[in-house]
């Protein structure tokens, strides 16, 4: 705690990248225990990375609607007890056997995608992030909401170094899986669609921007404050999610975890155009109207992401130059953070920023 003296145990003192950086045997973290109840915070151990895996003192971790859907019970079978997090943002402080791609002291994203197994039929036709055995960060292997954690090294990402830690965390899903739904939506795209406008969405938008589209943003009724920031990011036209933009879409990307506005896409889409849902999570789609989906009109989900994408994003993102917008909040208010992604009250992203971090 800032101001406060740390009196826990150090098991080892790693040097890198000309920095000392001690180790303490125990480390605080948030950990959701089950479904439905708020995080608490505990001192636990740190954990000691395996072969192929990096010990990472994290700076900041995003706060993803991931995490809600988690915490409200609405993904089934996740470990438990359970930390949270897969917007990794960190240090290198210790290499376990074998691992060669990074060093102590190097900065390092850890995404949701944790691992695969290499050999499925999914993993050898290039579609990894459908692997049959995958593990994922802050789900089925415990996550960022803790001073430290360990993770893959074939599974982490080098930085852009013009961002700052709690700037880079929403690139790493927000971004990522942003990017991915963007992507899927096809070529000759020029007027996109956005529902949703969160953090996953002012990140596409300056993207799609960029590269030339004409960006039409779908909030929720009366909320004007994210309206105005889509705009301020470049959108043509913003409004709530029950109006007809006034030009039909080329394509539409869902990020709002509603199953009604995928027949509300599909009306505003025009004929071939593609309608995107990136969430991992969305309440039931209510029956429509074939003439809706008629004209070669096509609906999909995204799942996941791939190591490519990864790559791809922290390429562009310099480019652009994509801003991060986001909302800093220290460790132990994860809960707070977490409620007000539920009440959608946020503009652009939650960050969970340790002590000391940028």
């Amino acid at each position: 705690m800032a101001g406060k003296q740390d009196l826990r145990p150090t098991v080892t003192r790693e040097s890198g990248g000309g920095t000392n950086m001690d180790v303490p045997a125990t480390m605080r973290a948030m950990v959701l225990e089950a479904p439905g109840t708020p995080l608490r915070l505990r001192d636990i151990a740190t954990p000691r990375p395996a072969p192929g895996q990096l010990l990472i003192r994290v700076h900041a971790c995003g706060v993803c609607r991931t995490d809600l859907h988690i915490v409200d019970g609405e993904l089934p079978q996740p470990k438990l007890p359970l930390i949270l997090g897969h917007e990794i943002v960190g240090n290198v402080v210790r290499c376990g056997a074998g691992v060669k791609r990074f060093r102590r002291g190097d900065r390092v994203g850890v995404p949701w995608l944790g691992y695969t197994c290499g050999r499925c039929r999914y993993c050898r036709k290039g579609q990894e992030n459908l692997c049959d055995q995958a593990l994922f960060t802050g789900y089925t292997s415990d996550g960022g909401y803790a001073e430290y954690t360990v993770a893959d090294q074939r599974y982490c990402f080098p930085l852009p170094p013009g961002y700052g830690d709690a700037a880079a965390a929403p690139l790493l899903c927000a971004g990522l899986i942003g990017y991915r739904t963007y992507r899927l939506a096809g070529e000759h795209v020029e007027h996109l669609g956005i529902y949703g406008f969160g953090a996953a969405a002012h990140i596409v938008a300056q993207i799609a921007v960029h590269q030339g589209q004409q960006v039409y943003a779908f909030t929720r009724p009366d909320d004007l404050a994210a309206q105005a920031f889509a705009r301020r990011l470049g959108a043509v036209w913003a409004g709530d999610a029950t109006m007809v933009p006034p030009q039909r879409l080329d394509a539409a990307l869902i990020f709002a975890p509603v199953g009604a506005l995928v027949p509300a896409a599909l009306q505003a889409t025009a004929k071939g155009g593609c309608v995107v849902c990136g969430g991992i999570h969305m309440s039931d789609i209510p029956t429509f109207p074939y003439r809706l989906l008629w004209e070669e009109r096509v609906v999909r989900s995204v799942a996941n992401l791939t190591r490519q994408d990864g790559e791809e994003l922290l390429a562009i993102a310099p480019q652009v130059p994509v801003r991060t917008e986001f909302q800093p909040f220290a460790l132990d208010q994860a809960n707070e953070a977490l409620a007000r992604l539920r009440a959608g009250n946020l503009e652009g992203a939650a960050v969970l920023v340790m002590s000391g971090s940028s």
